[in-house]
């Protein structure tokens, strides 16, 4: 009983990175709708191995090292936010396409966009410097004094990832489903994406200039 909900602790701690309204979700609602459920599934894988990147990096250390380092992260939050702006530029561009499932090399640079992406979001990038490094360090995770999971071993990362693959698979799946049935839905979504992409990308460039600032002060 006990293994069953360290696997659903870790699951929940997966989604609570990959299912909250974000860029990364706003590539993955574009590519879903645009090119189908595989390009919206690579655009998710894209977004997991980030995280298992992070994941290995903060076993190394690097994590840790970061939190120390605020010029290196204002950069990459200025870079993520730069990123974002164009990207969101192509998904308005795409936005005039009719839904349809094209082939890999689409699908591939959805993989790519999002993985780049990830790698310097700054929302992924925080949460595994608060979030990520708890999951790592052993531990007990308790509710109303009943022991629910321990951290720091393989069953919870396990779980972890899976909560990842259950939304990068069912929510591409359920923007297909709906797509198909109203093709207009696609270029409103596309339409969403840039939006939530511009306004991100926006934000996190306020902070890195706020952050140059605040160095150079």
């Amino acid at each position: 009983m006990f293994v069953v909900t360290s696997i659903l602790v870790g699951m929940a701690l997966g989604l609570s990175l990959a299912a909250p309204p974000g860029p990364m979700n706003a590539v993955i609602a574009e590519e879903s709708v645009l090119r189908g459920w595989v390009a919206g599934t690579k655009a998710g894988l894209g977004a997991m191995t980030a995280d298992a990147i992070f994941f290995v990096l903060a076993l190394a250390g690097v994590v840790t090292f970061v939190q120390d380092m605020p010029t290196l992260r204002g950069v990459m939050v200025g870079l993520g936010g730069l990123l974002m702006l164009y990207f969101a530029y192509g998904a308005a561009h795409d936005a005039r396409r009719t839904f349809t499932t094209s082939g890999d090399a689409q699908s591939e640079k959805g993989f790519q966009k999002a993985l780049v992406l990830a790698l310097t979001n700054p929302f992924q990038i925080i949460w595994w410097l608060t979030a990520g490094v708890g999951l790592l360090n052993p531990g007990t995770i308790e509710v109303l004094g009943y022991r629910l999971a321990t951290t720091g071993g393989p069953v919870l990362i396990g779980g972890f990832f899976a909560g990842i693959v259950v939304w990068i698979v069912g929510f591409p799946g359920t923007l297909v489903a709906a797509g198909r049935r109203v093709d207009v839905l696609a270029p409103i979504i596309a339409y969403l994406s840039a939006a939530v992409l511009a306004v991100f990308g926006l934000s996190f460039l306020y902070v890195a200039l706020q952050q140059a600032l605040a160095l150079a002060a």
